[in-house]
């Protein structure tokens, strides 16, 4: 027979069980974030700060990890991902669940370049992602580096980003996830408040052109409808798409006519439209799924 102090422990830790399950679930391993980091680009004559994401067992293994380059937004930097994004937290439990491979998640500083050489080759971003901070990535942390381990993913002026290296750079990732990508159709470019495309656009394509005028040779190269309708479909297949887009999102009509052209050339892709707007609580919540996406590649 139990006695009464014994039958008292086990009512006490009855009551905890019921009123505090958390305790008695399995910790989560978690990853370590490097922020603050630095790479000194040629390319774009200064300094680049990065921000990086390592698995839970990355410092007590030799193994090399498949990589996600994760873009920010507009006006944002490189720690906005994981400040308002959570991205450690959701790849943690992820990972833990065994819902995703352990991965490294990079997160560079795009100022508002928006990722690409702009009008003039005075801010070459895009090619200081290609040819400098992607080898450098991957020399500094133990990557396995080839296109079947590599995707991009980004939101806003990122997703904008990941989708022009996936369409352009075809060879180079596995996978690409967009949310609530800033695509623009022609005439919403050339309807756009002036004070709006010189203040948001006029960095990468000229905030002085008006109208018709913004629709340049650059403006062609660059933008993520054009390169699909001017690119070789079988190229653009080998990656594979995610493409995420709230409901009452300003940007529905680019990520909407995105979707439409993709099916129409039979370009397999995924595309969900999900309730919300531009805003962080819609990117935290899709990036769960975003990441799986990507780790579908990497298993």
């Amino acid at each position: 027979m139990r006695t009464k102090t014994e039958s008292f422990k086990i009512i006490i830790l009855l009551i905890v069980f019921f009123l505090f399950p958390q305790t008695f679930k399995a910790q989560i391993s978690r990853g370590f974030v490097k922020e603050g980091l630095k790479i000194k680009s040629s390319i774009l004559k200064r300094e680049v700060r990065y921000t990086v994401y390592l698995p839970f067992d990355y410092e007590s293994s030799d193994r090399y990890y498949p990589a996600v380059y994760l873009l920010h937004g507009y006006t944002d930097n490189d720690m906005g991902w994981i400040q308002f994004g959570e991205a450690n937290m959701i790849a943690d439990e992820a990972i833990a669940q065994r819902e995703n491979p352990p991965m490294i998640i990079v997160m560079p500083d795009a100022g508002v370049s928006w990722y690409i050489n702009n009008y003039n080759n005075t801010l070459r971003y895009e090619d200081f992602f290609v040819n400098e901070f992607i080898p450098f990535i991957e020399k500094e942390f133990r990557i396995r580096a080839e296109k079947r381990y590599r995707a991009v993913a980004g939101l806003s002026m990122g997703g904008y980003g990941a989708l022009v290296y996936a369409l352009k750079h075809p060879d180079m990732f596995s996978s690409c996830i967009a949310f609530s990508a800033a695509v623009f159709t022609d005439p919403e470019i050339i309807d756009m408040n002036n004070d709006e495309w010189q203040g948001m656009l006029g960095v990468p394509f000229n905030g002085e052109l008006k109208g018709n005028e913004r629709i340049t040779k650059h403006f062609i190269e660059n933008d993520p409808l054009y390169i699909i309708k001017n690119a070789k479909a079988d190229k653009l297949k080998s990656v594979r798409y995610y493409i995420d887009c709230g409901d009452d999102d300003f940007l529905y009509k680019g990520n909407s006519a995105l979707h439409v052209l993709l099916r129409d050339l039979n370009i397999p892709h995924e595309y969900r439209v999900r309730d919300g707007s531009h805003q962080w609580s819609y990117w935290r919540s899709g990036l769960t799924e975003g990441l799986k996406f990507a780790g579908i590649s990497f298993h």
